[in-house]
């Protein structure tokens, strides 16, 4: 174990290999077209049938980009192109990192196989009460802040949802 390393880990005893357990990445996106933004009513658990926004796990050998656009085939039969990072968020409590883009809508849509409908919704019609994530919330929050900047910072976690994540 190297010094210093205070958590438990699996060591094989033959060859000292550590296996370390690492947080799983999550990588979606705030999708919009002529000022609507698409979301997707989830056909799977955990949160079934509340809204989200295109996301999901990365998959080995893909860029967070790549599985940014994969993630809105599979959710949402869209085509996006990715313009930025718009915040990256630590859910320490389920052991996840999740990178959140802004992009534009280059396709039509429908449902994939992980959602029961998709629709593109003006600001006032996101339906808030029924959003599967605290980090759809922020990221959608954070888009409104940014929609009329080129260039800013990504955002991260914010003040005060220590609780949340933990």
């Amino acid at each position: 174990m190297p010094d210093g390393d205070d958590k438990v880990r699996r060591i094989c005893n033959r060859c000292s290999f550590i296996d370390y357990v690492n947080p799983k990445i999550v990588t979606g996106a705030v999708v919009i077209k002529d000022d609507r933004i698409l979301i997707c009513r989830r056909a799977i658990e955990p949160r079934k049938g509340f809204w989200t926004l295109p996301a999901g796990f990365m998959e080995e050998g893909e860029s967070v980009e790549e599985a940014a656009r994969r993630e809105a085939r599979e959710e949402a039969m869209a085509e996006i192109e990715i313009e930025g990072v718009l915040g990256v968020y630590s859910v320490p409590r389920i052991s996840q990192v999740q990178i959140m883009f802004r992009a534009r809508l280059l396709s039509d849509i429908a449902p994939g196989p992980e959602s029961e409908e998709v629709k593109l919704v003006r600001w006032a019609d996101i339906p808030w009460s029924e959003m599967a994530f605290p980090t759809a919330v922020w990221a959608l929050t954070h888009y409104a802040q940014t929609r009329h900047l080129k260039i800013f910072p990504p955002f991260g976690n914010p003040p005060g949802t220590d609780k949340v994540t933990r």
